[in-house]
């Protein structure tokens, strides 16, 4: 049975994106989190896979599309709610974040093909990483690995070879944290929640790039 697992925090200020502010404020940083996380589950919920699971710190709102099961992250640091995610799952799975709002079905249908592979990695622009597939999913491939650290993808990456794990790699994507990330994700998929939203926002901060 395969599982596509999202993992997200519910989109609420000063919760999520803070980065972002300034120049945005925590509303409009969530506001733009929400965005975010409505585009990722979209693509998700087109994504072919048994299971569609949304592993969520927070409740679930009116941007959750039908078909999702909803569980709760586990405590810990992140590494081990990452692994706690794939300990719930009895097949190959593919865990993504809600930072790539331009993801689509296209990238994340073939690292749900783990026949071929033990093992997709998708590494982010910042040095961390976007996607993780696994043809049979192990916790013990992600406790301990340092996140949100310029070195975690590669960390995570080593981690996977070191097990002698056939790996395949996505293509990098940027994730949002800042607003130069935010403008940048945007104009790659102007057409998505995200920068429209960010379009409506960016243009009352008239120092700020608007994706067009």
């Amino acid at each position: 049975m395969t599982s596509l697992l999202v993992i997200a925090k519910e989109p609420v200020p000063g919760r999520v994106k803070t980065r972002l502010c300034p120049p945005f404020t925590p509303g409009e940083a969530a506001a733009l989190a929400e965005a975010a996380l409505a585009d990722t589950l979209t693509a998700a919920a087109a994504t072919p896979a048994d299971r569609h699971v949304l592993v969520l710190d927070g409740a679930p709102g009116p941007w959750l599309p039908a078909g999702f099961e909803v569980v709760p992250q586990s405590g810990g640091g992140l590494d081990e709610r990452l692994a706690a995610a794939f300990a719930g799952c009895t097949g190959p799975a593919l865990l993504i974040g809600m930072d790539t709002p331009q993801v689509t079905p296209e990238l994340l249908t073939p690292a749900l093909a783990l026949d071929a592979y033990d093992a997709w990695f998708g590494p982010a622009a910042d040095g961390g990483f976007w996607a993780l597939g696994l043809a049979e999913p192990d916790p013990a491939l992600l406790l301990g690995v340092p996140m949100s650290v310029p070195g975690t993808g590669s960390a995570q990456y080593g981690r996977l070879r070191a097990a002698g794990l056939r790996t395949a790699l996505l293509p990098p994507l940027r994730d949002v944290d800042t607003a130069a990330d935010a403008a940048e994700v945007a104009a790659l998929a102007p057409a998505g929640r995200f920068a429209r939203r960010h379009r409506e926002l960016a243009a009352g901060l008239p120092d700020l790039p608007v994706a067009r």
